[in-house]
């Protein structure tokens, strides 16, 4: 049996494809497994903010377009880029175990983010991580950051900033933060991670049986039931790619400690909780949080946030 999986052609992207490739392999050995490499429109318009060109979903269209056609039987995504809306036809049947969730601060300048100066200048192109920075250091001054993986490490070193902020997971699995003077992973509580951080989406053609019999021989349960939660979250909010959110649940023992903050990119209205319940108790977790918020005016100050997100920066995009 032929299996064919659709992935993105960045580092990352075949890092993730080719080591899920390995462990269908290592598990049926009868099944042959090839790689349909795409690029997609996310990965080709880098001039502009991931949100002006259709949010993350861009990264997963294409993928599931070849799906759809015939072209491929599985999709291996970022699960942070997996929109809670899936196609009819396809199904998102299994989550891998999930690694380390932390963003990290790199710089060659200063060690840490404590130690930067007022008006440095921090990369990202994320608006939750910009919302939390500035929350903290209203004194920063924010810039986007587009380009793969070595682009932004290229940028970093050549001095267009004093520090970005990255998911540190990519790096090592690129085995990229060696090279970096200051690195400091940042904890759970100072940066919350985006939904379905550090784990992988394994998407398919919902009709054949055997692919997802494959499919959920990769599944890994608490990452499962983890980030459920934060997609209930993310959907019942009714959270986009150019909204501020950052959401993340992690089950320790017989608890789930859920963190979500949400606001203006620059920093202020910030509306957050942070909740420790039993994992028995959290099959509705994130849609009650999210009712929560809602009660509390988030889909009003999320809809304001949306249109200022981009207002100001537009003159000084890099």
């Amino acid at each position: 049996m032929k299996l064919t999986i659709a992935t993105r052609v960045s580092d990352l992207a075949l890092w993730q494809a080719y080591h899920i490739k390995e462990r269908v392999e290592a598990s049926y050995s009868e099944v042959e497994v090839v790689l349909n490499k795409i690029v997609s429109n996310g990965d080709k318009v880098l001039d502009k903010p991931l949100a002006l060109i259709g949010g993350k979903g861009h990264f997963t269209k294409e993928l599931e377009d070849e799906m759809l056609a015939g072209n491929a039987d599985i999709a291996v995504h970022s699960l942070k880029d997996v929109p809670t809306y899936i196609p009819e036809g396809l199904e998102l049947v299994a989550v891998t175990q999930r690694q380390d969730q932390s963003d990290v601060f790199l710089s060659h300048k200063y060690a840490s983010l404590d130690e930067l100066p007022q008006g440095a200048v921090v990369g990202t192109t994320s608006l939750r991580r910009r919302m939390q920075l500035l929350q903290k250091r209203p004194d920063l001054k924010v810039k986007d950051l587009r380009g793969n993986v070595n682009t932004r490490l290229r940028k970093l070193a050549e001095g267009q900033y004093d520090a970005i902020i990255l998911a540190w997971i990519g790096l090592n699995r690129l085995d990229l933060l060696k090279d970096i003077p200051f690195t400091e992973k940042l904890s759970l509580d100072m940066m919350i991670p985006p939904m379905g951080q550090a784990a992988l989406g394994i998407e398919i053609v919902s009709a054949d049986a055997k692919v997802r019999e494959i499919a959920e021989s990769l599944k890994d349960e608490d990452t499962f039931i983890c980030t459920q939660i934060e997609r209930d979250f993310i959907s019942k909010i009714g959270a986009g790619c150019s909204a501020p959110v950052a959401c993340n649940a992690v089950k320790n023992g017989d608890e789930i400690t859920f963190r979500v903050m949400l606001g203006f990119p620059d920093g202020t209205n910030i509306m957050q909780e942070k909740v420790v319940k039993n994992v028995l108790e959290c099959e509705t977790l994130g849609r009650d949080i999210a009712q929560k918020m809602i009660n509390n005016g988030a889909l009003e100050l999320l809809q304001k946030a949306e249109k200022i997100a981009f207002k100001d920066e537009m003159p000084q995009r890099l």
